[in-house]
Formats: structure tokens, C-alpha cells, sequence
């Protein structure tokens, strides 16, 4: 399948990103009424029942509104913040991509009131710590249907790699 080629690309990226991590921020977006969409709180629901114990790794299912996060993401001062969202980067469904902040505006991210970049630049301003985007692009973001199965897979898989890999660092 075409997300083994991804995943041989994105575990090491998510290692080297995470090699001096202290305390990881995990917040989760998006609209759970809106198909792929709701990527981010289906991860966010299936990453916190492994994390439930760990004080260094905090997961936000911060749905349409992540932006109401902000407060808790700074109380919480990780040194590592990553956002994962449904992001169309014409890509196969499913398919991830780690975003570097500077290049988020070049994307079509998904469906909240404030875009993802304000939302980072403001964190910056008022916090000091590594932050990353992770995009999973979406297949079906019509309102009322379900998470489609590329994209089902892709969050399953991305929950076993984050297990893996927070554990290997003795966050989890």
C-alpha cells in the first residue's frame, strides 16, 4: 500500500523531531460531523486511553475551536507542541505529511474559525517550544458521513507509531 512508503518517511521524522522532547502537547483537530474531518478527535479519543497515566504527554482533542486551547497548552509549557488535522495537500486519502509552521499557509487546513497559522504564531508569543503540524489528507469531508477506511487506517497506524516511539523516549 501507498502509506507503508509514508509511514518508512514519517517515523523518522517523528524521532528526530521528538529526540529532546520533556513534555509533548499533542492537540488534536477538528469536526467530527464532517467525515475525515474528524481525524483529529478520533485520534485524540484513541491516543489519550494509552496516555491517560503520563504526565509528560498531553492529549487535546481540541475539535473546531483548538484556538480555546491555548490556555492549557501554555499551563501545561511543553517543549514539544504537535497539531494533527485533515489537511488536502493532493495527496492519496490518508496519506501524512509533516508541515514545517512556515508552510502552513501554502495548505487548505481543514474547517475551524481561525486558521492554524494565526494559532501557532499566537502560542509562539506567549510560549517557547518546538511545534510541528502533522497532515493527514482527507478523502470525504462532507457533513454527516463517516471517517472513510484509508483514513481510518492512517489514524490507527499513526497511534501505534506515536505509542512506539513516546514509549522508546520513556514518555509513556
Amino acid at each position: 500500500m501507498l502509506w507503508e512508503v509514508v509511514w518508512i518517511q514519517l517515523e523518522p521524522k517523528l524521532k528526530i523531531f521528538l529526540e529532546d522532547c520533556q513534555k509533548l502537547v499533542i492537540l488534536a483537530i477538528g469536526n467530527e460531523l464532517r467525515a475525515d474531518d474528524g481525524l483529529g478527535p478520533l485520534f485524540a479519543n484513541k491516543f489519550s486511553k494509552i496516555t491517560k497515566n503520563a504526565s509528560k504527554v498531553i492529549v487535546i482533542d481540541g475539535g473546531i475551536v483548538p484556538e480555546n486551547f491555548t490556555g492549557t497548552i501554555r499551563k501545561e509549557n511543553p517543549s514539544h507542541v504537535i497539531l494533527i488535522d485533515a489537511v488536502e495537500m493532493n495527496a492519496a486519502p490518508g496519506d501524512m505529511k509533516f508541515i514545517a509552521k512556515e508552510k502552513i499557509s501554502q495548505y487548505n487546513v481543514s474547517t475551524h474559525s481561525m486558521p492554524i497559522s494565526f494559532l501557532i504564531k499566537y502560542l509562539e508569543t506567549t510560549s517557547s517550544f518546538k511545534i510541528i503540524l502533522l497532515g493527514i489528507q482527507p478523502q470525504n469531508m462532507e457533513l454527516g458521513e463517516k471517517i472513510t477506511e484509508n483514513v481510518q487506517i492512517s489514524v490507527n497506524k499513526l497511534v501505534d507509531v506515536f505509542k512506539n516511539i513516546l514509549n522508546d523516549l520513556n514518555l509513556i
